[in-house]
């Protein structure tokens, strides 16, 4: 037997440490000025595997964090249709398992970025309600300021609130 037969396998506390050191990677080249199309794609796969693995452990807000971060870098991305679908399965991971606070209100956030990104005013702003509405169940303060930047950085979508 050679080492490519070889199964690496983590525990669940490994699994989700791994998760969470690829959604932080992924923050890191998102917030890069000059990412070239490499890293791109190095963005994109590192937010899919940090979901993978926070799956291979799932705790549902984890799960729902994964989407949400998948759905992000496919907006980053420009990429309309994937960026929907990701930010639907936040919010369905979110209405199966009621995660309500930023959660919820992230997962309507996801859904008014990729509405923005399809070029979907209406739905961008309908979703922006919602996630606007969901913010006054925030229960940290920093945590619903996080949701406010977060919204106004919405391509395409002047402050409204």
């Amino acid at each position: 037997m050679d080492d490519r037969s070889k199964t690496f396998v983590l525990d669940a506390e490994g699994e989700r440490a791994l998760g969470k050191s690829l959604f932080n990677g992924v923050w890191t080249l998102m917030e890069q000025d000059d990412r070239t199309p490499d890293d791109d794609d190095r963005m994109l796969n590192m937010a899919h595997a940090s979901r993978y693995h926070w799956g291979q452990a799932p705790l549902p807000a984890t799960l729902a964090r994964g989407e949400w971060l998948c759905s992000r870098v496919y907006a980053v991305l420009g990429r309309a249709e994937p960026a929907q679908y990701h930010g639907q399965r936040m919010l369905d991971i979110c209405s199966r398992d009621g995660i309500r606070d930023w959660d919820l209100a992230f997962a309507y956030e996801a859904l008014a970025r990729a509405s923005a990104v399809a070029g979907d005013a209406a739905g961008a702003r309908a979703f922006t309600e919602q996630a606007l509405a969901a913010a006054e169940d925030i229960a940290e303060d920093d945590d619903r300021e996080l949701l406010l930047g977060d919204l106004e950085s919405i391509p395409g979508q002047p402050r409204f609130w």
